[in-house]
């Protein structure tokens, strides 16, 4: 081979390898550039709709942000893993009921969300803004019994139905220390004269002890409406997000109503978890979360009603939410019930539990 010829050669390894490195060099530009945020949120049927609604619409506005959802069956557990980690965060947002979302707030997990950090935030509902909670509102809800259209033709006019004889082993009920268990210990403790459940809640007990010969599960498996569908229970208390997806998937066989005694909100909160690693693509998430377009997507897939004021929600979505069920809405002070639960669930473990064996 000639020198020209060895030359050559070198000068075109050369260039080979210079452009190899540069590729190289791009690629670790765009990798260094792209920002990874860690969501904690509900499992199942939660994480499924809430990805196609909201995370990855979001990934697609923002190609630079990563959103990695990591799945927790309650609030409680997700509120262990938080405390786990607070010398070093592995998540950066969390999706959790207020009640809980306090407690966090209260142990410093959290970062507080304003419109400095978030500017969607402007446009919630006042309701949105919980006094003393670090995060604010993503979702509302509200409790409904839940009945299963083959077995039980007309829709029950009292949650008391539940305790009817023919229910007698058909009643599914997630108990406390589920928010929906005690949920409908305050629902039944106002309905039966009881004035100030944060005081006194033995009226609603008294309720559930005669409920309890007929419960079939306090903890139903995977969630409480899957036996509702397949006919294995006849009615139940669950949520009204989780009842009309259901409704819609298993063909009308599940189905949803608010008894004459009314019904509670249940809110979500969205919360920025302090020092997480996904920094400012962490707000950047949060913003997205709060804003119409992704309230809209959110309320059309699961009917949780939005708290975004500005949020376009189609009627027939709003029809199946509790916006259109407000007057039967009791209230509830979720932060100042935080305080008396442990005690609520001290009664219910004496009394409800053994009714039911």
């Amino acid at each position: 081979m000639t020198h020209e010829l060895k030359f050559g050669a070198v000068k075109r390894n050369t260039v080979k390898l210079g452009a190899a490195a540069l590729a190289l060099g791009l690629l670790t530009q765009a990798a260094a550039a792209e920002s990874t945020v860690t969501l904690m949120a509900y499992s199942g049927l939660f994480q499924e709709r809430y990805t196609k609604a909201v995370v990855e619409p979001f990934m697609k506005a923002h190609p630079d942000i990563k959103v990695t959802y990591f799945p927790v069956n309650s609030s409680a557990a997700m509120l262990g893993n938080l405390r786990a980690q607070k010398a070093a965060p592995q998540a950066d947002v969390v999706i959790m009921d207020v009640s809980v979302s306090k407690a966090g707030t209260d142990e410093s997990l959290f970062t507080k969300i304003d419109e400095a950090n978030a500017p969607n935030v402007k446009d919630l509902y006042p309701t949105a803004r919980i006094p003393d909670v670090a995060g604010v509102a993503v979702t509302f809800d509200n409790l409904v019994m839940l009945y299963n259209s083959d077995a039980v033709k007309e829709a029950p006019k009292s949650w008391m139905a539940m305790a009817d004889k023919t229910y007698q082993g058909k009643v599914v009920i997630p108990g406390m220390p589920d928010i929906q268990g005690l949920s409908l210990v305050i629902i039944l403790n106002k309905a039966n004269g009881g004035t100030d459940y944060l005081k006194d809640v033995s009226k609603g007990i008294a309720a559930m002890v005669e409920i309890a010969p007929n419960i079939q599960t306090w903890e139903p498996k995977p969630e409480v409406y899957a036996p509702i569908v397949t006919g294995q229970a006849s009615v139940g208390a669950g949520w009204n997000a989780r009842a009309q997806v259901n409704n819609q998937t298993s063909g009308g066989k599940l189905k949803a109503t608010i008894p004459q005694e009314g019904t509670v909100f249940q809110i979500n909160t969205i919360n920025l978890i302090a020092n997480g690693p996904g920094g400012d693509a962490a707000k950047t998430f949060v913003n997205y979360a709060l804003g119409p377009e992704a309230q809209k997507a959110f309320t059309e897939s699961m009917f949780y009603a939005p708290t975004n004021a500005k949020a376009p929600i189609s009627q027939d979505a709003l029809d199946r939410t509790a916006v259109k069920f407000m007057d039967k809405v009791i209230p509830v002070d979720w932060i100042a019930l935080a305080k008396v639960r442990d005690a609520i669930g001290e009664q219910w473990r004496r009394r409800v539990v053994p009714a039911s064996r």
